[in-house]
């Protein structure tokens, strides 16, 4: 049986806690909504922070929201290097131990001592997506990324799966270049 999943491809961002977000623009502050994500309930927002490692700083990172319980920087490992820390590649929210960095916004500024993070890949799914392709949480996988010139198959994907999920796998801007995903790009997940 065929497994096509979208492959889409998420770019540098912050994620946001409350304490911090009132920090870096004032006690109170509302994210400003500019455009819906394909994840049910999540949003790219108009604010930007200024992401400060020891190397060099990142002006105008993209916060998404809604707020999480903690801060976390999403970044590739070509953007790690520039900034001049080790992100390990983790699961979102695993901040645990992580490389740290300072974020500069309107209002102030906020020392991480964690939460610089490379995303590891990995395919958003509902229950009813996983049971359709004898998936499961946490599964491992491999997907096959069809490009011209530049065919790859993606290992170490990781299948997570919740009811407010859509159905897509995502990758940073390091392996979206590698693969040379494109919008519309569909893989298969290969198990």
């Amino acid at each position: 049986m065929r497994k096509p999943v979208p492959i889409e491809t998420s770019a540098r961002h912050i994620h946001l806690s409350r304490g911090d977000l009132n920090i870096l623009f004032g006690e109170g502050y509302e994210l400003t909504r500019v455009k819906d994500l394909s994840q049910p309930g999540q949003f790219a927002c108009e604010e930007r922070v200024v992401v400060v490692g020891p190397k060099s700083t990142f002006p105008k990172v993209s916060i998404l929201g809604p707020v999480r319980p903690a801060s976390q920087v999403e970044f590739a490992i070509t953007d790690a290097i520039k900034l001049g820390v080790y992100a390990p590649v983790r699961e979102s929210g695993d901040v645990a131990g992580s490389a740290p960095c300072k974020l500069v916004g309107p209002k102030g500024e906020v020392e991480l001592a964690e939460g610089v993070i490379v995303a590891k890949r990995h395919i958003h799914a509902t229950p009813a997506d996983a049971e359709a392709y004898g998936l499961y949480d946490q599964q491992i996988v491999h997907v096959r990324c069809e490009s011209d010139g530049r065919s790859l198959i993606f290992g170490d994907v990781v299948v997570r799966v919740h009811p407010n999920f859509a159905l897509a796998m995502h990758i940073d801007t390091d392996e979206s270049n590698a693969g040379m995903v494109r919008r519309g790009t569909i893989g298969e997940i290969l198990t």
